[in-house]
Formats: C-alpha cells, sequence, structure tokens
C-alpha cells in the first residue's frame, strides 16, 4: 500500500493499493519535488467519476506505468471534492492550455507547484486521437530536463493568467447611478432572450449533447414568467423538468437524478448520483410545484428524497457524497434491464410494465433498456396507478439482489447544507414533518462541525473532520440556516448565520475588490487564491454569498451588507444579462433588485400556524421572520405588539403597509405591489 492508505477520502483510499507511489497533496510530497527537483503530477478525480477508473486500471495499475511514474515524477492524488480549491486552480490552467476540461485531470507542475502541461484522459496507447500516457509523459520528462527555461517561463504565464482571472466580471459600474437604473427589466428581457436562445425547444435543457440539468437557467425562467406573464419562460422550463424526469436521467426504479445525459433526449446518464445535483433539482421542482400544482412535480421531489434517506443518509444525520457510475467494473450496469429479467420478475404484468417504461428485447442501450417514459402513464388508457407502483416495488426488490455501485461516504458541508435547504424547502411546502425533521437533524449535525472546532471544516468522515472549509461551505450553509429559520420559527439560526457571515467577510474578503476569494486569508498551499464568480456544476459562492448579504442585510438592518451585494450585482450585471446560462443565480439576484424583496413579518400566538401556510405559497423573493409575541431585538419583529390577534406585516421597496390577518389579503397586497412595479416598468 502507498501513502494514501491513511486518507479517509474514499477516492484517495480506491488508489491506496496502486504500484504508483502515490502521496496525498502536503507539505511531505511538495518539499519533496523541491529537494529532488523533480517535476510534480497531480492526478484530480473523484470517486464516482467513471473514465477516472479507467485511467487506474489501465495506467495507474499497470507496472512499467507505474514504474516511469516513481522514477520521474512526485505523484500526487488529490480528491477533487475534498479539495476543490486545487482542481479549481488546476483546472482552469488545463482549460487555458487545451481548451476544454474534465475528470481525471491529469497536470504537471514545476517543483515549486506551478503548471506548466496538462490534460484528462490518456489512454495506454494512442487512441481517441490522443497521445499514449508513457508518451506524455516521456514528453514531458524530455521538455523539463532540456528546455527548462521554457517550461518555467510556460509555468509562469499560466501562473499569471491564474491570477489575471480573478478580475473577470468584477468591474462595478459609476456608484453613483440610481439603483433603478442599475438593474432594469430591459436587462432581464435580455438574459431571457439569451437563454432561450440556447434552449432545445423539443427535448427540454440547454445546448446540445452531454446535456446538463442547469437548474439555474430553469429556476431564473420559472421566476421570469411568474413577474412577466411570459408564457414561453414558463413552458420552456417546465418542459425540461418534464423530459429530465421522463428520461432515463431520472432513476424510476429507486428515484433519483443522474449527473446528466450524454445524448440530447435525457435517455443515456452519465449513471453516477451526486448529492448536490439531487438537492438543485428538488428546490427547482418546488419551485415548479409551487407555481403549476403539477402532482408529477410533488411526486419525484418525495421519489428524490426517498432516494437520498434510504442510499446517502447517514446514521449521524449526515449526507453522503455520491453513488459511483459502475457496479463490477461496468458502467450503468445496476441500472439497466433486459427484457427477459423484467417478464421473470413481474410475469403478466411484465408487457404492460415494459410498454411504459421503452423495454424492448433488443433494447433503448447498447442492447439493454434504460426505463424511460414516452409519455405520461396517466395518459395511457386503462393506467392504475397501485398495479404500476407494485410492479416498480417488485424491480426495486430484484435491483438490491445486484451489486451496488461504490458510495462515496464522505459528508461534505457544503453540499449537506444545500440538501439541508432542498428538505426545508419541501418540508415548508409540502408540510411535511418527517422532512423537517431531517432538516433539523442534519443542520444540527453541520453545526456540532462548527461547535467542535471554532470554525467550520469542509469534510467529515469516521469521526474525523478534514480540510479548511470554503467559501462555498459557509455561503451555502448561510442560506440553509436561513432556510431553517423561516421553516421552524427559531431565531437562534438567524444568529448563527449571522456569526458565520462575520467571518466570511473578515476570512475571504479582498481588500481591493468586492467580491470574495474561495480560501481563506493565510492558507498557503495554493499558488493562487482564486475568485469563483459564474456558476458550475454548483452555484457560485459569491453569487451565494451576495444573496445572504442582502437578505441579511434586511434582517438585521445591516446596511453595509446590502450595499455590498447591490455593487457585486452591479460588477457582473452586464455579464449576466448576456450570458445566463453561466450566471444563472446572479440573474435570479438582479431579477430580484427589479421586481422588490418582500419583508414579511408574522407576529402573535398563531404565528406558526400561519406560517406553515406562508410556506405553501410561491412568494419567490422575500426576507421573512414568525414570532409568537411581539417586540423582539430583530428588526422584522421590533415593535410589533399584538393583543390576541395574529398579524402578518410586509414591508417592500422602503415602505410598510397596514398589517392584515389572513394570507389571502397577504397575496393581494404582495401581487399590487408586483402590479405597480410592472406597470411603472412599462
Amino acid at each position: 500500500m502507498n501513502r494514501l492508505s491513511g486518507e479517509t477520502s474514499p477516492y484517495l483510499l480506491q488508489h491506496a493499493h496502486n504500484p504508483v507511489d502515490w502521496y496525498p497533496w502536503g507539505d511531505e510530497a511538495l518539499q519533496k519535488a523541491k529537494s529532488e527537483d523533480k517535476p510534480i503530477l497531480v492526478s484530480i478525480g473523484y470517486s464516482a467519476c467513471h473514465w477516472c477508473h479507467v485511467m487506474e486500471r489501465e495506467s495507474f495499475e499497470e507496472g512499467s506505468a507505474a514504474q516511469y511514474m516513481n522514477s520521474h515524477f512526485v505523484n500526487i492524488k488529490v480528491d477533487r471534492e475534498e479539495r476543490p480549491d486545487l482542481d479549481h486552480i488546476y483546472m482552469d490552467a488545463v482549460q487555458a492550455m487545451a481548451g476544454s476540461g474534465g475528470w481525471p485531470l491529469n497536470v504537471f507542475l514545476t517543483p515549486d507547484a506551478r503548471p506548466f502541461y496538462g490534460g484528462t484522459y490518456f489512454p495506454p496507447v494512442r487512441a481517441y486521437n490522443r497521445a499514449s500516457w508513457k508518451e506524455v509523459m516521456q514528453g514531458v520528462v524530455k521538455a523539463f530536463r532540456e528546455n527548462r527555461e521554457q517550461v518555467e517561463e510556460q509555468a509562469r504565464q499560466l501562473t499569471d493568467h491564474l491570477r489575471q482571472a480573478n478580475s473577470f466580471g468584477t468591474q462595478a459600474l459609476d456608484i453613483q447611478i440610481p439603483f433603478v437604473e442599475k438593474f432594469t427589466a430591459s436587462q432581464m428581457e435580455m438574459a431571457f432572450q439569451q437563454a432561450m436562445g440556447q434552449a432545445d425547444r423539443v427535448w427540454g435543457g440547454f445546448g446540445k449533447a452531454p446535456k446538463f440539468p442547469q437548474t439555474f437557467t430553469i429556476n431564473f425562467l420559472l421566476r421570469f414568467f411568474h413577474f412577466t406573464g411570459n408564457r414561453e419562460a414558463k413552458d420552456q422550463a417546465c418542459l425540461s423538468l418534464d423530459k429530465m424526469i421522463m428520461g432515463g436521467i431520472f432513476d424510476h426504479i429507486g428515484g433519483g437524478f443522474a449527473r446528466y445525459s450524454t445524448d440530447g433526449e435525457w435517455l443515456a446518464p452519465h449513471f453516477e448520483k451526486m448529492l448536490y445535483d439531487n438537492a438543485l433539482l428538488v428546490l427547482t421542482l418546488c419551485d415548479a410545484f409551487q407555481l403549476t400544482a403539477n402532482p408529477v412535480y410533488e411526486k419525484t421531489i418525495r421519489e428524490t428524497l426517498r432516494f437520498i434517506e434510504t442510499a446517502l443518509m447517514g446514521e449521524e444525520g449526515g449526507f453522503y457524497s455520491a453513488l459511483d457510475a459502475d457496479s463490477e467494473g461496468v458502467e450503468g450496469k445496476y441500472y439497466v434491464w433486459t427484457l427477459e429479467e423484467v417478464q421473470e420478475v413481474l410475469g403478466e404484468d411484465a408487457d404492460w410494465f415494459s410498454s411504459i417504461y421503452d423495454i424492448t428485447d433488443k433494447g433503448n442501450w447498447e442492447h439493454v433498456s434504460i426505463p424511460r417514459l414516452l409519455k405520461w402513464p396517466e395518459d395511457i388508457e386503462g393506467f392504475d396507478p397501485e398495479r404500476l407502483e407494485k410492479c416498480r416495488a417488485a424491480l426495486e426488490h430484484r435491483r438490491s439482489e445486484r451489486v451496488r455501485p461504490g458510495l462515496d461516504d464522505k459528508i461534505l458541508t457544503g453540499w449537506n447544507a444545500l440538501m439541508n435547504l432542498a428538505f426545508t424547502r419541501a418540508a415548508g411546502m409540502l408540510d411535511d414533518a418527517h422532512y423537517r425533521q431531517v432538516a433539523v437533524k442534519n443542520m444540527e449535525f453541520l453545526l456540532k462541525n462548527r461547535e467542535d472546532h471554532g470554525k467550520l471544516k469542509h469534510t467529515y468522515k469516521n469521526g474525523v473532520y478534514r480540510v479548511e472549509a470554503f467559501l462555498d461551505d459557509h455561503a451555502y450553509l448561510i442560506n440553509a440556516l436561513l432556510g431553517i429559520m423561516e421553516l421552524t420559527g427559531e431565531n437562534r439560526f438567524l444568529d448563527l448565520a449571522a456569526a458565520v457571515l462575520e467571518e466570511v467577510v473578515d476570512a475571504f474578503s479582498d481588500e481591493d475588490n468586492l467580491f470574495f476569494y474561495y480560501t481563506k486569508a493565510g492558507q498557503q498551499d495554493v499558488i493562487v487564491r482564486k475568485k469563483e464568480i459564474y456558476d458550475g456544476a454548483t452555484p457560485s459562492g459569491n453569487a451565494i454569498i451576495a444573496g445572504c448579504l442582502w437578505r441579511m442585510g434586511i434582517l438585521l438592518d445591516r446596511v453595509e451588507w446590502r450595499q455590498r451585494a447591490i455593487s457585486m450585482a452591479e460588477g457582473v450585471g452586464q455579464m449576466a444579462s448576456r450570458y445566463p446560462t453561466s450566471f444563472g443565480v446572479w440573474t435570479d439576484m438582479i431579477l430580484q433588485f427589479v421586481n422588490g424583496t418582500c419583508e414579511i413579518a408574522v407576529v402573535g400566538k398563531e404565528a406558526g400556524s400561519i406560517t406553515r401556510e406562508l410556506l405553501k405559497a410561491y412568494i419567490p423573493y422575500r426576507v421573512m421572520q414568525s414570532a409568537g409575541v411581539g417586540n423582539q431585538p430583530y428588526p422584522l419583529l421590533i415593535n410589533k405588539e399584538v393583543e390576541g390577534d395574529t398579524l402578518i406585516y410586509l414591508c417592500r421597496d422602503y415602505s410598510c403597509r397596514k398589517p392584515v390577518k389572513t394570507i389571502g389579503e397577504l397575496m393581494q397586497l404582495i401581487e399590487n405591489g408586483s402590479a405597480s412595479k410592472s406597470m411603472a416598468a412599462q
């Protein structure tokens, strides 16, 4: 076993038996490279990555390749989910060199950890128009020995590029421009048109294969429809969700979504299931259900959360990271079916079930069938939901006897916070006490992380916390704390959110820029402190923090937080309106500025029951607090004394309305305010 045997990351432990002399990222490996003046090979991947496993089998377990690696390089294995900071840096470098990136990510560094060459998957022999792994390594060694000056210059240029990239999209406009002119309806119309320019109007989603869910863009379209009445936005958002739910990217037997589809019709997923994808899809489905009342969305939310609880939830209340794409070394083997096997399990129901889910003798993918819907079962004559559920349960039982995909059982703070918010939203929207219990248990687990160390950690496994938390961890946690504060009515969660936000401002701020670094001040093992501005697979930490600054600035009357949020959004406003599919969270925030934020306080002895009803309503841009008694030390609650009655207070756009007693009256006030803003914009 190599040095990875002492790690907790499942991905690193997968490589602990390789003949490669792998090191984890750390001082030992970095000092060895300097003392021996050797180039560093950093190989980055994650446990659910199919092509990472392929390259391991072909090259990292092959004796002669491993021997060459050990002789000529200091070899470092990195779990991208455990060290996203390193992944961001070296992925950007490879994208600058090659024009594209992905995993496995293999990057060659100078002894002082600056990148000079890299790529993704390299085959063992020339194939796919790619050089072989040995050819690549030999070329790097030759260049490092014979053209050292060129190597150093390449490393210098790439490092300079990484530093300069931090300023992308972050130049604020003149701060003296009036607020109403900084964020306009015409900007949002441009963002809508740009998003629709990439829309697949037949199969849903955006762009061509491979297709990712792009929940941020769907969120924007749903909210754009809500405020403008533009049905084209709603139709594209719902088409995208419908086609994903019908397709093979959704697991019709066990629930939950795979990471992306390899084709344009959502049939054949890359079968890995990630915690964060399912959290983001549940959140988007909550918006869609509140807007449309489509029961398919509620059913999909429940099936997805059932999958999370059964497959990805630990006894302590934390959520695990992912399920592998492979089982028994074959991608998707756990999830696909032959018609013969379905007939064996279901008997006389087999043909009926197979006709619904496109399971055929020839198969719909590589001679087997991925269950998918060609039309909604409810539209089939003689449809019997109980019969369908009985068939599905029987197949799920048979599938449980197969070899399960590998589980990545590390617990990541940021991804847990995303799923926490998903359970919180579902609990409020569906008034589901069980989801509420799950959310509260998970939040207490996450807060124990911070309490035990006095600061937040990024990853946890088997009682061991590792790695300083990043900006995303803090941002997503603050967002989740605000959500659970609204759900429970416990203002201690708001106090904790404020404390974490203060930590972010202190430890992640750039003195010369309004935006936040991804890593804390004082971290010594990265060559660049990056700022992540645009959305990736998960939402931009800067965008989420900007939203938290805005909401908490209102909740706690912190003018400096609100102003910073405005200035951050202003800095990326032009980019967001032109490229909404890359700046979806920012675009959503700017739409909030255009339409205003509802400030809602519910005070009185019936505050709990009224709040439960309010959480079912679709009010996309709001802050909300509730209390059984008034005059509590929070800006939204102070001086709101009541005797007997429970009142609902609404403030918006720096003015407050007369308190009302019913949710219907509140919704009418909100609707009237939205109509007034719409008329003013026209």
